[in-house]
């Protein structure tokens, strides 16, 4: 494997498999819920790493899971569907480079769509899932799975992915699980469940239900770890987000 030629973005990934597949993405924002759901679903349907995305405006953190060091944005693939999951937050002022780097390296194999998972913050406890997509024509993909937004703004790297992928003409859709500003594994949980009326997943969910309070507390040290990091290098010497 290689690094894409790219000086801000790297990517260094085996080729996609299939043309024609979908993409989803989870990045850490409010409550945490792309991350937590991506990252239960290639563990519970046991997805293949094939590379991994790099960054000199990345924080220099790296994960480790039982001693083991990972990559802090990893691309998986099972089947027709890519999962690129992150544990750092994208600081705005890098959104459009992140965008632009996935989306020049997802091009030549065709997705079919693309699937942003983000929180939005409500405190209420139900639990919903909104939904917002790049087209008219897209809706009906989402509409009996999600409650549509009917006006409002998106921030962050998903509205990034949203909206290069609407540029390019490519489908793609955002699922906003209903949260609370802290890390969500019950917000999570919605989210999948919208995916596996999407892509008939049949993921079960209760294990994550069930372990959510160890979770939860899990994902609070990460998200200590993350705000007390040093400060992105150059590019102004911007502070974190997240």
């Amino acid at each position: 494997m290689s690094p894409e030629p790219n000086v801000d973005i790297k990517i260094f990934s085996k080729p996609l498999k299939n043309e024609g597949s979908s993409v989803l993405m989870g990045f850490p924002g409010s409550g945490l819920v792309g991350s937590i759901a991506l990252s239960y679903m290639v563990e519970q349907m046991e997805f293949d790493q094939i590379g991994s995305m790099n960054s000199k405006y990345f924080p220099p953190l790296a994960m480790m899971t039982k001693g083991v060091i990972n990559v802090p944005v990893r691309f998986y693939e099972r089947d027709l569907i890519t999962a690129i999951v992150a544990d750092i937050p994208i600081h705005p002022m890098i959104c459009y480079e992140v965008a632009n780097g996935i989306m020049d390296w997802l091009m030549p194999f065709k997705p079919k769509e693309v699937v942003t998972i983000a929180g939005i913050i409500t405190n209420e406890p139900e639990k919903r899932v909104f939904g917002v997509a790049t087209t008219d024509d897209a809706l009906p993909r989402i509409k009996d799975a999600t409650q549509i937004l009917p006006i409002g703004s998106i921030s962050g790297i998903a509205s990034s992915i949203l909206t290069e992928c609407k540029i390019r003409n490519i489908a793609a859709f955002g699922l906003l699980g209903e949260t609370i500003n802290a890390p969500d594994p019950r917000a999570s949980a919605a989210t999948i469940d919208v995916l596996n009326k999407m892509y008939s997943l049949e993921i079960d969910t209760k294990p994550l239900l069930d372990q959510a309070e160890e979770i939860e507390s899990a994902m609070h040290k990460l998200a200590e770890q993350v705000q007390t990091a040093e400060g992105m290098p150059k590019k102004d010497q911007l502070p974190m987000y997240g």
